[in-house]
């Protein structure tokens, strides 16, 4: 049972996109909008922490008056807006991308390059942007990948050959590289579909969530978190104030402080939020 007079000492809200504070439409409530507006007036300042790029994060961003550094690619940058400024990038090395667009051809893979502007594809690569429909981001096709080795936030792959997929992702983990981290999945949506995402490993939710508080000078007892999927359990640091909703994973539920009995198209979100306004105000 979690403290509630911890509510209101919250000076920072980290809170997931995509399942958390959106709906299943990709919408934010006016009730959340309304809440997130009151609570910056009293101080409170606000972030995401999204698997999107931040370039699809940014007319959200600009609806929410969001001036705080946010956190995309799920970790692997933090920058403000609207300004631009990057408080921290984590990089692909150019020898692996290089690499791994090399296994890619052998193997007939698609495959795709992601700066924090856009989803670099080529020609040969064209069903990309169906294959792998990230929200929100722009995606823009390309002659080479030559002048887009430098720069990658994640490299993005998918295809129907399960064994191949695997393969990659078994050749580009340690001992055969270091430094990098893998996911390797299957598509909800698109039926016999694999994927897998690769970034370097400094890059996680829960580093650039301890990044973020000491940018902003805030002390983690002193922020929330809010999340509902596999990718937020790093975000989940003991030290922050965990907040999750009905229809997040269970993993995510054990390590919950408080579990919201609404889910993201119930305005699950905004009861916290309103929560935290109650205390303050």
């Amino acid at each position: 049972m979690f403290d509630k007079d911890r509510l209101k000492r919250i000076k920072l809200i980290v809170a997931d996109l995509d399942g958390t504070l959106l709906n299943n439409a990709g919408n934010i409530s006016g009730k959340t909008k309304e809440l997130i507006s009151k609570l910056q007036e009293l101080g409170v300042i606000f972030s995401f922490a999204s698997g999107r790029l931040d370039s699809a994060m940014l007319d959200l961003a600009k609806e929410l008056n969001i001036k705080a550094p946010v956190i995309s690619l799920d970790g692997s940058l933090i920058r403000t807006f609207p300004n631009g400024k990057i408080i921290f990038q984590s990089h692909i090395p150019v020898k692996y991308v290089k690499k791994v667009l090399g296994l890619a051809d052998k193997f007939l893979l698609n495959i795709a390059l992601c700066h924090a502007e856009a989803i670099y594809f080529t020609e040969r690569n064209s069903t990309i942007p169906q294959l792998m429909p990230k929200f929100g981001a722009k995606y823009t096709e390309v002659v080479s990948y030559e002048n887009y080795f430098e720069n990658v936030l994640e490299i993005a792959i998918a295809s129907n050959y399960k064994d191949n997929i695997k393969y990659v992702h078994d050749r580009m983990n340690f001992p055969y590289t270091f430094g990098l981290n893998t996911s390797y999945f299957k598509s909800i949506n698109n039926h016999g579909i694999y994927y897998l995402e690769i970034r370097n490993n400094r890059a996680n939710k829960g580093k650039s969530l301890i990044k973020l508080t000491k940018h902003l000078k805030i002390n983690l007892k002193e922020t929330a978190v809010i999340g509902d999927w596999y990718n937020d359990i790093s975000l989940f640091h003991p030290k922050a104030l965990k907040v999750t909703l009905i229809n997040s994973i269970p993993e995510l539920r054990k390590l919950a402080d408080i579990i919201v009995n609404k889910d993201n198209n119930e305005e699950g979100a905004a009861e916290f939020l309103e929560m935290v306004w109650k205390a303050k105000a």
